[in-house]
């Protein structure tokens, strides 16, 4: 999901069985993504879905994830076959997204996932890349109020 003007890249790793199931990012009801982005955006689970996509693209917000395709047994990065990965076409998102300066990967998975998958095959990235803490409820060594300080990032600029 992104609108030709968008300004920040999300970047998930790969969408798990829930996502993939209904359609949706970041559709798991503990997955705390939607809850962080209605505290930020007003863009929370409340909302119907493309009403939140729509307040992420208002907000110059692209939302996409590392991995095309992989094989991997249940939702959990961990269990993605490394050998498997393949990655989004991210050349030809960026040559259509030129206005992208900032990316922020959903966690570490995300962030090596590209660093290994996608970086050596571009030209250089010329934006800057952050990594957040993961909004997945596997990921529980952060609370709700940590991980939505960390995220406040995306609209400081």
């Amino acid at each position: 999901m992104a609108a030709p003007d968008a300004r920040r890249l999300i970047l998930g790793s790969m969408p798990g069985e829930a996502s993939l199931s209904a359609g949706q990012y970041y559709a798991h009801p503990r997955n705390a993504f939607w809850r962080i982005m209605g505290d930020l955006l007003g863009a929370g689970p409340a909302l119907p879905y493309p009403a939140r996509l729509a307040r992420l693209t208002a907000a110059g917000i692209a939302l996409w994830d590392v991995v095309a395709d992989c094989e991997r047994r249940g939702s959990l990065d961990a269990a993605i076959v490394r050998e498997s990965v393949q990655a989004n076409n991210f050349r030809h998102f960026f040559a259509e997204h030129p206005g992208i300066e900032q990316i922020f990967f959903n966690g570490t998975a995300a962030e090596n996932l590209f660093r290994r998958h996608v970086l050596p095959r571009l030209d250089g990235v010329p934006r800057e890349l952050h990594r957040l803490p993961s909004t997945s409820p596997a990921h529980a060594a952060r609370g709700y109020a940590e991980k939505l300080a960390a995220w406040s990032v995306i609209v400081a600029k």
